[in-house]
């Protein structure tokens, strides 16, 4: 049975992308379709894979800036043709809908962001954002029927969690089966310390935009002067971060990280923190394979990530005054690495990829 993957573009580091990687190790062999891809802005893991990227991907511009393509993308992805007796489609509103005369399941990390949550998703002045809210203000009814047309050509839906499952049926009416994708980065693996960082600081892992709330962490331990804390990403927000922090010595921002950096910094931590309004809850499970503890909001895919308790603190509202807090009560408690870092085995990669077979009707993959 021939098995084709999908993803919508491959120009950044993020949890979606190391999704398709996951399921690309379930699937050897199997081609990857996408948009738009830049090798040296995403995962280097995928320069070993059959990736096929579409006609908009020799504008040099766009793979740049992927919010800059918003416009096109929709036309882009009905020209693509996967011809494939099954296509596994890793989504967050653009591989849905691409063609196939095979099966199509579609593996939902959120409807998207850009069409559904705009405010949230293009906040701020930068002018990424400014030409995502001007798209969407233009396109924006053209874009939600395309959306919807994608969303029912699907044979099977799946989503990455329950709050997931919940914005599937609102917006499309669709009832979707909850599938948690596997934590990624895992423990076993070459370290590196980074330079200047010592252990016992909190960790922000996380792309710089501003429904990330990554300002609110920093304000909480600007004002807090007890504790330390490392941000980890890129992203269009990462100028006015800079600002807030000015002249901090205990807030670093060091931007892109190898994964080797990556281990070591979780290993290190005093916690992660977790202050975005999220679908999935990924970054507290990586934290959790290495045995650290995170703080998150009391929202959306955190729920199904975070034990209370257990493998970390919850606080309601992404604001300085409730992460300080947190960070108050995570000092109070006694934490087990063996039993957070068992939680994260529940998530393996093996079940995920089980999953994902068994609902695409390829018997069990090589993972």
């Amino acid at each position: 049975m021939d098995i084709a993957l999908a993803h919508d573009y491959l120009t950044q580091r993020g949890g979606a992308e190391r999704v398709a990687l996951a399921m690309s190790d379930a699937f050897p062999g199997a081609p990857l379709y996408t948009t738009l891809y830049e090798p040296g802005a995403t995962f280097p893991e995928f320069a070993g894979r059959d990736v096929r990227p579409s006609a908009l991907n020799r504008h040099a511009r766009l793979r740049q800036s992927h919010r800059l393509a918003l416009p096109f993308l929709a036309a882009d992805v009905d020209r693509i043709r996967i011809d494939a007796d099954v296509v596994i489609a890793s989504s967050s509103g653009w591989a849905h809908g691409m063609r196939t005369d095979g099966r199509k399941i579609v593996y939902c990390h959120a409807p998207a962001r850009w069409l559904y949550q705009t405010g949230r998703y293009a906040g701020g002045t930068g002018v990424r954002g400014a030409a995502v809210r001007t798209a969407v203000s233009l396109l924006g009814p053209r874009l939600r029927e395309w959306d919807r047309v994608a969303a029912m050509s699907a044979d099977r839906y799946l989503v990455n969690s329950t709050a997931v499952r919940t914005a599937v049926r609102e917006a499309y009416g669709i009832e979707a089966d909850v599938v948690p994708p596997p934590p990624a980065l895992l423990p076993d693996g070459p370290e590196e310390q980074l330079p200047d960082i010592e252990p016992g600081y909190l960790l922000v892992v996380a792309r710089l935009l501003p429904y990330k709330n990554v300002d609110r962490v920093i304000r909480a331990v600007l004002a807090r002067g007890d504790v330390r804390l490392v941000v980890v990403g890129r992203g269009p927000d990462r100028a006015r971060l800079e600002g807030i922090a000015r002249g901090s010595a205990s807030v670093h921002l060091v931007g892109g990280v190898t994964d080797a950096q990556l281990r070591w910094l979780y290993r290190n931590a005093l916690a992660l923190v977790a202050a975005a309004y999220e679908d999935y809850g990924l970054a507290p499970l990586e934290a959790a394979s290495f045995g650290r503890p995170s703080l998150a909001l009391h929202d959306g895919g955190f729920l199904d990530t975070v034990r209370a308790g257990e493998t970390g603190v919850f606080f309601e509202e992404p604001d300085a005054a409730d992460i300080a807090g947190a960070v108050d009560e995570l000092k109070r408690i006694t934490w087990d690495p063996q039993l957070i870092a068992e939680h994260a085995e529940s998530f393996s990669a093996a079940r995920f990829a089980a999953r994902l077979a068994d609902a695409a009707g390829v018997g069990q993959p090589v993972a």
